[in-house]
């Protein structure tokens, strides 16, 4: 199963963390949303997005990727960290998806590494994390992923 994440990822990298050991387990290209490329998001079978949690959303590159990109009827799945809360976690990329006529497959998320904003004066907040224990989940959820599209 040929496999596209669609990613942001910056401050302290947590997401692309989680992404490349979801590489690990099966085909996956990673295609960062900030660098202009074209893409040819059809010639996958399934195609993630991920990112990490800002102000309680998806960050808005990596909406917008998909509200251009995403092609009709394609499954989809979604992979987030956050530092404190989930806020509202996938749900605009779900609606996206919706009237794209694209198949949820699933979203994982896990806390990630946080100095944002009054965090950074306490050293930050979810020190250690995604640890290994939650890279082993999100390859767990990707080979579940792959199991349910073979």
């Amino acid at each position: 199963m040929k496999t596209a994440i669609c990613y942001y990822s910056r401050h302290h990298g947590n997401t692309l963390t989680v992404l490349k050991a979801m590489a690990q387990v099966g085909e996956v290209d990673l295609i960062d949303v900030t660098v202009r490329q074209v893409v040819h998001l059809e010639e996958y079978d399934c195609i993630g997005f991920a990112s990490g949690i800002y102000g309680f959303e998806f960050q808005k590159a990596v909406v917008e990727f998909a509200r251009q990109y995403l092609p009709q009827g394609k499954p989809v799945f979604f992979v987030y960290t956050y530092g404190g809360a989930k806020g509202n976690g996938a749900k605009s990329l779900t609606e996206i998806a919706k009237e794209k006529g694209c198949p949820v497959l699933g979203e994982f998320s896990c806390k990630g590494y946080d100095t944002f904003g009054p965090f950074k004066l306490v050293g930050g907040i979810a020190k250690g994390r995604p640890n290994a224990q939650d890279l082993e989940d999100a390859c767990c959820f990707f080979r579940q992923i792959q199991d349910r599209l073979s």
